[in-house]
């Protein structure tokens, strides 16, 4: 009887070829290779000839107060999974499987304390589109201290022609969130075949801060190969990973933006299978890092490039006060140790400098030094500042081992068949509500690398063993995703604050999602372990609403290009 697994594996497109690679920790072939999409000369993109453009900023269907009081408000979604058609390449319509059909999903935006509803309807086709089997999924709000029957916990899908309503509390201090699915098996096919978009929760501190409204740029990268006749190709290569050829910036091949003479905030997500990547621009200026994944960082770091895996966000500024109208920059990829590259990889998108005109609501007058991010949230619960934790504060000390073994991927010898063997039971740790606790993560393998997302916390990278045990300039703030690169071990302080509910189980995975699949995934739990069971506690239903019940409205948008 063919497996589960098997059955997957068979869904890859072999005529697009798996790149040579070996053994299990054979390095990846970095030397550049012409294409990997089968498109025509006329169908594939040329850089930097598309047009940039914003994804949507969705609006709610509904707004209120809790019981009426005005310091409890709430907003409520409705995003509908279903498969929709993008132009991407030139000529030929792409079929993509999205939040209310589009890649990327619609932006939402929140204030800090206005609890958030998110009615998510599978309205998608019986079977996957890059994969045969039922296409469930399952819906996680990435950065979000949601309680585990809402944070996307990958047994908890929704099938088709069911809805789940979501529910964030949206407590945390501000920060670039992104919502994809994370279906269990199937969590690379899904996010890669468009399942994926930006949420960003704003607050006071951050809104005096760094730039607003038009100078708040999201940017969500991704890489992708092309069938002739324009359908997405896939191959994970034996679950290694994704390397497509052509790089896109929200969901367009590396495009060219209009930007003024002004100071830019970018939100930079990687939304890529397995690539990673190492931004720079091409005139050598720096960047200056204003955020990690979880939030501010307490000082603004200029740096000529980083390193940024998938699920990593680093919130930038770019300064385009010092370019002249006409004036273009790149924003190049120099890539990292174990990318298969292409020849136009190295390639991102492109700034083109316009003359300062129209509204210039939201921008600063100045790069800042350093940022103020408010503090402690639940500071009366026990709560502390991510940045502010010290070792002497850690309870207790773990190890995490991520490893590839017998064709699987896992961390402590364990995998998530493992957790599912054991009725959800296996746990890596249980800390009670509000404990920090020092991990050290281990890559000993020179021919991977892993970025390890940890569910519900924000955590304080304090050493590595590269680096003079030092963390890196640009993961200076609080993050939730922690890339170990060939070789390293990185160590992090967390605290487990929950919030003002109980806790329970969490998954803590390998965000290279090919190796997340197959099957690099455990889990731990905050106090009982049984409360709040993900899987149980709020299951969706059959969605008995009329299809365009929840007519999408958006924000008015900028003009093309900007």
């Amino acid at each position: 009887m063919t497996s589960r697994r098997e059955v997957l594996q068979l869904g890859a497109f072999g005529a697009l070829g798996v790149i040579g690679m070996s053994g299990g920790d054979d390095s990846v072939s970095t030397t550049p290779l012409m294409t990997k999409s089968l498109l025509a000369p006329a169908n594939m993109p040329v850089p930097y000839a598309g047009v940039f453009r914003r994804p949507p900023e969705l609006l709610p269907y509904e707004t209120g107060f809790d019981d009426g009081d005005p310091s409890r408000p709430f907003a409520r979604y409705a995003l509908t999974q279903k498969l929709g058609q993008a132009q991407i390449v030139p000529g030929l319509s792409t079929t993509v499987a999205g939040y209310n059909g589009i890649f990327p999903g619609p932006t939402i935006r929140l204030s800090q304390g206005t609890r958030s509803e998110v009615r998510i309807r599978n309205a998608l086709s019986t079977n996957g589109l890059l994969h045969p089997s039922a296409f469930n999924t399952v819906t996680h709000l990435h950065g979000s201290a949601s309680l585990p029957q809402y944070d996307g916990y990958a047994n908890d899908f929704t099938a088709v022609g069911k809805v789940k309503n979501y529910h964030y509390p949206n407590w945390q201090s501000a920060r670039t969130l992104w919502y994809h699915d994370h279906n269990m098996h199937q969590t690379a096919q899904n996010v890669y075949g468009g399942l994926a978009g930006i949420y960003a929760l704003h607050d006071p501190f951050e809104r005096a801060q760094l730039p607003q409204g038009e100078f708040d740029v999201p940017l969500m990268i991704s890489d992708a190969m092309f069938k002739a006749d324009g359908s997405l190709g896939y191959n994970d290569n034996g679950h290694k990973g994704v390397w497509g050829d052509i790089i896109m910036v929200n969901g367009v091949p590396w495009p060219t933006m209009k930007v003024k003479p002004r100071i830019y905030r970018f939100r930079v997500l990687i939304a890529s299978v397995g690539r990673s990547y190492r931004p720079t621009l091409s005139t050598g200026e720096p960047i200056y890092i204003v955020g990690t994944d979880g939030g501010m960082t307490p000082t603004v770091q200029a740096v000529r490039s980083w390193r940024q895996g998938t699920a990593e966000r680093y919130e930038i500024l770019i300064d385009f006060r010092r370019y002249k109208p006409g004036q273009t920059v790149e924003l190049r990829n120099l890539s990292n140790k174990n990318n298969v590259e292409f020849v136009n990889t190295g390639k991102i998108m492109k700034f083109e400098v316009v003359a300062d005109s129209g509204s210039n609501v939201g921008s600063i007058s100045a790069i800042p030094t350093s940022l103020d991010d408010g503090g402690a949230i639940h500071s009366e619960l026990g709560g502390l500042a991510t940045m502010s934790l010290t070792p002497d504060m850690a309870k207790v000390k773990r190890k995490m081992v991520v490893a590839r073994g017998n064709g699987l991927w896992k961390i402590n010898d364990t995998t998530w068949a493992d957790v599912e063997a054991s009725n959800f039971t296996k746990l890596f740790g249980n800390p009670q509500p509000y404990d920090v606790e020092q991990w050290t993560i281990t890559n000993s393998s020179g021919g991977w690398f892993h970025p390890v997302h940890v569910h519900l916390v924000d955590g304080k990278i304090i050493g590595r063993n590269t680096n003079g045990g030092k963390p890196f300039a640009w993961e200076k703030g609080p993050k939730d995703v922690f890339y170990v690169g060939e070789n390293e071990s990185v160590t992090v302080l967390m605290q487990f604050d929950t919030g003002k509910e109980a806790g329970g189980r969490y998954m803590i995975h390998c965000h290279n999602l090919s190796h997340e699949d197959h099957d690099m995934m455990i889990q731990f739990a905050v106090g009982d372990y049984r409360v709040n069971d993900p899987i149980s506690s709020d299951v969706p239903v059959v969605d008995s609403t009329p299809m365009g019940s929840f007519p999408p409205v958006y924000r008015p948008g900028l003009p093309a290009g900007t």
